[in-house]
Parts: structure tokens; sequence; C-alpha cells
């Protein structure tokens, strides 16, 4: 598959495309009619295309983007490569991929998390928060954590709803994590109310903060 064009590509994901599909993506914000399983199944056969994945992004298409997060090579990116990539992603699905998949591997990812942390974008700044948690989790040191609650404390309620998702994840993480911050987390999803009501599925865990946080503790004994 080497030698696989964007054309030829492009007529496998429209042969793909389920109109059911699109109908439930589009619930969720998402303008993309593509199975997910059938893309990771296409980007196993594509394998590690850089020069493809570019091609695939600048078509702007939702599954030729997800597609292309799949076979690009995360470390190839440049910078403001990356900063553009972002703020023209646009649905959830690929801001989210883009993100977890190429962003938190590439060696700028700590420029653009400090870039995209307070940017007046929401959702560019979602992303910047989406890389704080990832550093809340596993390389902490150096963070402000005191500081990082005050500024959840101050402006998550009001948040528009993927930035609040996001600075919802990292209080989550930093009482889930930290124990010595915990009950101030937990005290602060408490007050705030954020997601207190978000419908959850059977055996899913709620993402209500204190809750969220007391089922990972539980879990981890």
């Amino acid at each position: 598959m080497a030698t696989t064009t964007l054309t030829e590509v492009t007529a496998e994901l429209a042969a793909l495309e389920d109109p059911k599909a699109r109908e439930v993506n589009a619930r969720h914000g998402d303008d993309h009619g593509v199975h997910l399983g059938a893309l990771r199944a296409l980007a196993k056969r594509l394998k590690t295309q850089q020069d493809l994945a570019r091609q695939l992004w600048s078509t702007g298409d939702a599954s030729a983007r997800l597609l292309a997060v799949l076979i690009c090579r995360p470390r190839a990116f440049e910078r403001d490569e990356l900063d553009v990539m972002v703020r023209e992603a646009g649905t959830p699905k690929v801001h989210d991929w883009l993100v977890n998949y190429v962003v938190k591997k590439s060696p700028h990812s700590e420029e653009l998390r400090l870039a995209w942390f307070a940017d007046p974008d929401p959702v560019v700044a979602s992303a910047g928060w989406a890389l704080t948690t990832e550093r809340v989790t596993k390389k902490p040191e150096g963070l402000d954590l005191p500081g990082l609650l005050e500024v959840i404390e101050a402006e998550m309620k009001d948040a528009p709803a993927r930035l609040q998702w996001a600075m919802n994840h990292c209080l989550a993480q930093i009482g889930i994590e930290h124990a010595e911050h915990r009950a101030r987390a937990i005290a602060i999803g408490e007050r705030l109310e954020v997601l207190k009501d978000y419908p959850t599925s059977p055996g899913c865990t709620s993402p209500f903060a204190p809750t969220w946080i007391g089922e990972m503790v539980r879990r981890a004994g």
C-alpha cells in the first residue's frame, strides 16, 4: 500500500460511508459517517504514510482527517503546523484524536501546552488543558497544582462546554493522582456541581468529579 494515492483512499472512505453512523455522530457534533473500526482497519492496512496523512488532512473531510491522525508520524509535524491543525480541527472527535494521538507524542507538546492553555479560543484552550491533565497524571513535577485548582474553581463553572469538560478532567485527575490535594478537588467539584447530572450508562463512572475521584481511588485500593 506504499503507493496508495489520495484519490484511492478518499474513494474507499466514500464507500465506507454509513448514513446511520453519520446520524449518530451528528448528535455529538461530529460530521463523519465511517465507523471507527473500519477507519482503524484501513489505517492498519495503509501503515504509516506521512505525506498521505498530510494530503488527507488538507481535504478538510472529517473521516479523512481521522484517518490522517492514524497513519501519520506524530514527531514529523512542526510546532506551528500542529498549532494550525488544532485550530482547524473543527469537530470534537477530530480534535480529540489529534491531541491524544499526535500532539501528546510530539516533541513540541510542552511548548504547545503553555501556548494553548489560556488561548482566547476555548477549543484551543481545551487542548492546553488536555495536555496539562496528561502532565498531572504522568509528569507533575514543576506544575503548580494549587494554582490549577484556583483557576478551575474560578472559571470552570461558566466555561464553554468543551473547555469545561477538559478542566473537569484535570480537576478529577488532580484528585485521583495527588492525595494531598484530593479533599480540595472534591470540595471544588461539590461546590460547582459541574456535570453532576450528566447521564451515565450503567457500569460507567460519572464524570462528576467527586464521584469520579472516589471511584478511581476505591479501585486503586
